[in-house]
């Protein structure tokens, strides 16, 4: 095919021409044939929705199976983000009787005054910018565009021209600041 060669979309078509093959590449790396029917049908609505994108230098099954790809790369994404929030522990004192972890889905829930929480919530949110802005300049910026704004680690890792692995170690020792400055400010005893 020559460079001149331009693909084009025919999205009444998909179902019959590419709907058995995307079913197929996707119930091989999912689990269930409910859930690649779904990828399908989100990778259609998709293609859809962002059809101007489509620049027509990839045949149009090729596009099709990429977004595919990225729906399941999501999905994935989401399972283990929700697994590791269950995984994750929560140490609330370090000593006395009350010393121990909990596992962050069984924290002990507040019992009520709106109120209070509302005057303590404010509160909390001011200690807590105070100690956003008093991480380093990179750091901070780091962990507002990952943890704040949702950014995806690929976007932000070339936006600020770091490795994956260089964005989470900056976002642990973020966290590890933002837990002391908020020790500090916040849970003085």
């Amino acid at each position: 095919m020559s460079d001149s060669t331009k693909h084009a979309l025919n999205p009444d078509k998909w179902i019959d021409l590419y709907a058995d093959y995307l079913f197929n590449y996707a119930v091989t790396r999912v689990d269930g044939h409910d859930l690649a029917k779904d990828l399908v049908q989100e990778t259609f609505f998709s293609g859809i929705k962002g059809k101007d994108n489509f620049r027509g230098q990839a045949a149009e099954r090729t596009w099709l199976v990429s977004i595919l790809k990225r729906k399941i790369i999501d999905h994935y994404r989401k399972i283990n983000s929700a697994k590791g929030k269950k995984e994750v522990r929560m140490n609330f004192y370090e000593e006395g009787d009350q010393k121990g972890n909990w596992i962050e889905e069984r924290v002990p829930q507040s019992w009520g005054n709106d109120a209070e929480k509302d005057i303590e919530n404010a509160e909390l949110k001011l200690a807590l910018e105070a100690c956003v802005q008093n991480l380093p300049e990179k750091h901070r910026m780091v962990f507002m565009l990952k943890t704040v704004q949702n950014y995806d680690t690929e976007e932000i890792c070339n936006e600020l021209d770091i490795t994956p692995s260089n964005l989470w170690v900056i976002i642990h020792r973020a966290r590890l600041q933002l837990r002391n400055c908020m020790e500090k400010k916040w849970f003085k005893h």
